[in-house]
């Protein structure tokens, strides 16, 4: 039989909400003890248990809450007076979101890019590197990250965007970096960035407004220049500073 950890390991990369029920605390008499679990999924199917019954019940009407709000709780359960079960004891259960892996997708895998993609491997992005140039990739150390040597065009018709998805636009190219965020624009994402200054942020707005690519609100909400402004100057340091402002938002979305 599948454990819940292997369950929840699971769901951190399938993308499908849900949340973690656990009892903290119990007194009296009660179906389940302290540390008894319960994943519930935000169409109330559910595996493991923390008592059964009414109890349950409730339980998972309060997961699917905290799946929708996105915010932890404890909920106290007396019952006897609460659900009418007669074994009468009192349940404290603490229900979690499950924090799924966000995905980011960098374009580019020049030096910045490489870097990027290394640092949020480690930090527990799920990352794809995507670039189209010959040998990219060759006697690069690619551990937990997806290389994907395609031209962009392509790369972007073939990947899975979704609210969860983070995108940084790191390319070679000023061209392909606007064609990137024109098109990433109008797609499901939770963050959208492109490197460079602010006249090649600026020259790229005033391109998309001709070319009525983008409306004013997408184009609010895309992180240009992107990053976190410190005063960087190595590869290593400029993706870190866009790192921190993936952190950040990432964060916030918890």
């Amino acid at each position: 039989m599948e454990s819940i950890y292997h369950k929840l390991a699971e769901l951190e990369t399938s993308g499908e909400n849900a949340a973690l029920c656990t009892v903290v605390n119990t007194s009296g008499s009660t179906p389940r003890k302290t540390g008894a679990k319960m994943i519930v999924l935000s169409n109330r199917r559910i595996f493991g248990s923390v008592g059964g019954g009414e109890l349950e019940m409730r339980v998972i009407d309060q997961a699917v809450d905290v799946i929708e709000k996105k915010k932890p709780a404890i909920f106290r359960h007396t019952l006897l007076h609460d659900h009418g079960m007669c074994c009468g004891g009192t349940v404290e259960i603490f229900i979690e979101p499950v924090v799924k892996r966000k995905k980011l997708f960098v374009f580019g895998a020049g030096h910045i890019g490489k870097a990027l993609a290394g640092f949020a491997a480690a930090l527990d992005f799920a990352v794809s590197i995507i670039d189209g140039r010959d040998e990219v990739f060759d006697h690069w150390d690619s551990s937990n990250i997806t290389t994907i040597q395609k031209k962009h065009k392509i790369a972007i018709k073939e990947l899975q965007f979704d609210p969860d998805t983070f995108v940084a636009v790191i390319t070679h190219n000023h061209a392909y970096d606007r064609e990137i965020v024109a098109q990433c624009a109008t797609l499901p994402h939770a963050y959208l960035g492109m490197i460079g200054s602010m006249r090649k942020v600026e020259m790229a707005k005033k391109s998309f407004r001709a070319g009525k690519l983008l409306t004013e609100k997408q184009m609010e909400g895309i992180d240009w220049p992107m990053g976190v402004n410190i005063k960087v100057q190595t590869p290593e340091e400029i993706a870190i500073s866009i790192l921190a402002k993936l952190i950040d938002v990432r964060s916030g979305e918890v």
